[in-house]
């Protein structure tokens, strides 16, 4: 297993810790419903430098972006970021990631870390311009300090106000006496809050200097444990689960980052989305409430109320701020409404549940 320039510190800390996409990462320090509920009431930090980043540059830079996501690359100046997938050739999807557009010609694309290498040859096969290609991952820690908290917690550690970072927008700025901190105003939690960028080597005194800032406001570590059920009351998609290489992004609701009127965001089988557009969607992905007691688990049925098979769970839990069982799921698009009642197949049980808007919270 590879290891973050964190790893020790978690283990210090006492963190459980467990594989994830290779990385020996913490899955949750004080319990994970105390993490949650840290982090959407005040403030919390994760490790999260397993995520990849890979730096494009040069006057090619963009267009290669246009062709390989789904979202308008065109649509951002510097300082700007937005989220995207990467359609592949079969309809499904490569990647989701985060695009940065860090100066002209200049961009860093965030990917997940179980497809770092996937994603990587997928771009590569189609650098037809000899644009730059750097893979910065090993070089790279990415902290997500996350929470109402975050602007308070991290305020005194730079002279930038931070409350003028706009949602989905950047900027590179000295933080804790360490220069060109890209501070970026992202996150996969739904409760605000940062994802900082650095070199490694800055690891712990950056670690070491949000902990001593943030101790007023209770900042805590939180494992990846909470990071997984804050996504999914948010109903953010988590790659391998809700998406992967053979769910349409349209299908997976992300008919907003697939720019298909744009008549220069010519993308990889773009005319394959078009059309699946045309003809209508055959299932969707939607939210679904338990009504009657059972959590509903990774690929377990969906079925209608005659035990037809509708479709499957992609993500389930037990709602730490709801209080109830919560899941996404594709169903077929007759059952897509809020408002719907469905069964999910628990141990050979029919469990009902309501079909609802996303997100849940």
């Amino acid at each position: 297993m590879k290891s973050t320039a964190l790893t020790h510190i978690h283990e210090q800390l006492g963190a459980k810790m467990a594989e994830f996409a290779g990385y020996n990462m913490p899955i949750s320090y004080s319990g994970i419903n105390n993490e949650h509920h840290t982090v959407r009431n005040g403030v919390g930090v994760f490790d999260v430098s397993h995520m990849g980043e890979f730096i494009l540059k040069g006057p090619g830079a963009g267009r290669l972006i246009q062709k390989v996501t789904t979202n308008n690359v065109w649509a951002l100046s510097p300082g700007k970021a937005q989220y995207s997938c990467m359609p592949n050739n079969d309809g499904g999807i490569v990647d989701d990631l985060l695009v940065y557009h860090l100066e002209d010609d200049n961009y860093m694309l965030v990917v997940n870390a179980s497809n770092m290498e996937k994603d990587w040859n997928w771009i590569s096969a189609h650098n037809t311009e000899g644009v730059e290609m750097h893979n910065i991952s090993d070089q790279t820690t990415l902290l997500a300090v996350q929470g109402p908290k975050a602007i308070e917690a991290l305020q005194s550690l730079t002279d930038i106000d931070l409350s003028a970072i706009a949602y989905y927008t950047f900027t590179k700025h000295p933080l804790a006496g360490v220069g060109n901190v890209i501070i970026s105003a992202t996150g996969y939690t739904g409760a605000g809050g940062f994802e900082l960028y650095f070199p490694k080597e800055h690891s712990e005194t950056i670690w070491n200097a949000i902990f001593a800032a943030g101790k007023p406001f209770d900042i805590q570590p939180i494992g990846l444990g909470a990071r997984d059920t804050l996504r999914l009351e948010k109903g953010f998609c988590l790659y391998g689960n809700d998406i992967d290489d053979t769910t349409s992004p349209l299908e997976a609701g992300l008919g907003w980052i697939t720019k298909l009127k744009a008549e220069d965001n010519d993308f990889v089988n773009k005319a394959h989305f078009e059309a699946q557009k045309a003809a209508g969607l055959q299932q969707k992905l939607v939210g679904f409430e338990m009504v009657d007691k059972g959590i509903p688990r990774h690929d377990y049925a969906i079925q209608d109320a005659e035990g037809n098979t509708i479709g499957r769970v992609t993500s389930g839990t037990q709602s730490p701020s709801l209080q109830k069982a919560i899941g996404m799921g594709y169903v077929a698009a007759d059952f897509a409404e809020p408002g719907k009642e469905v069964y999910i197949d628990i141990r050979n049980k029919a469990i009902k549940a309501v079909v609802v808007k996303i997100p849940f919270l």
